[in-house]
Formats: structure tokens, C-alpha cells, sequence
């Protein structure tokens, strides 16, 4: 086993509560199953917000999904100019048994033009 990172992004159509927790809850899952990864085996997750997400904390989603007791963080993105609006970004840390290069990374809706290269 080895710690491991997995990145995902997900962009929203508007900056409200339910619409927040619908696309992280659907992140969180895809990254999970892409990589089968088992809730025992998260560490922790790191969530990011672009400024102008400030309906709920996209922790909160993940708490809701009973992940209570993975520690889990959300942060704000900085504000560069022309950057994609509406992106809740994640960085999920697990134990898992695959090398670094077979880790399924999981970038959905608008998010896709973030990383054309690894977009599902």
C-alpha cells in the first residue's frame, strides 16, 4: 500500500446550496469508483472553491455522503483572471495498492477543459 493522490473538478451551472452538493457529491463518488476506493482507505480530502462559490462548503456535501470521519478541508482558490468560474476542485488522499500512474484523476461538466488529457 502507498499513500496516494487523486484530483478531480467539477464546474457548477449556478452558485446554489443543493446544485453545490449534487455536483460534489457527484465527484466524490466518481472519483471513488473510477479508483475503487473504499471510504476505510481515504485519508483525507482537500476541497477548493473559485471565489465565487459562497452558497455552502463543499465539505459538507461529503460529510452528508457519510464521510464524517475522514478529515476534510475546504480552501479558496485564488483569483486569477479569466479562470474558469464556478469550480469546486478536490485532492483526495488514500492508501491504495496501485502505482501513481494508473490513478484514475476525474474532471467532469465544464471542469473537462481544465485537463483535456485526463477528462472522463
Amino acid at each position: 500500500m502507498a499513500v496516494r493522490a487523486i484530483r478531480g473538478a467539477t464546474q457548477l451551472d449556478v452558485d446554489e446550496r443543493q446544485h453545490l452538493f449534487a455536483r460534489t457529491r457527484e465527484l466524490v463518488a466518481v472519483v471513488l469508483a473510477q479508483n475503487e476506493v473504499d471510504t476505510e482507505a481515504l485519508i483525507s480530502i482537500v476541497f477548493t472553491c473559485t471565489p465565487d462559490l459562497t452558497s455552502d462548503f463543499p465539505a459538507a456535501a461529503a460529510r452528508e455522503m457519510g464521510l464524517g470521519d475522514v478529515p476534510l478541508l475546504c480552501a479558496v482558490e485564488i483569483a486569477v483572471p479569466h479562470a474558469l468560474p464556478r469550480v469546486v476542485r478536490l485532492m483526495a488522499h488514500a492508501d491504495l495498492d496501485v502505482p501513481r500512474g494508473t490513478v484514475r484523476h476525474v474532471y467532469l461538466h465544464g471542469a473537462t477543459a481544465l485537463r483535456r488529457d485526463l477528462a472522463q
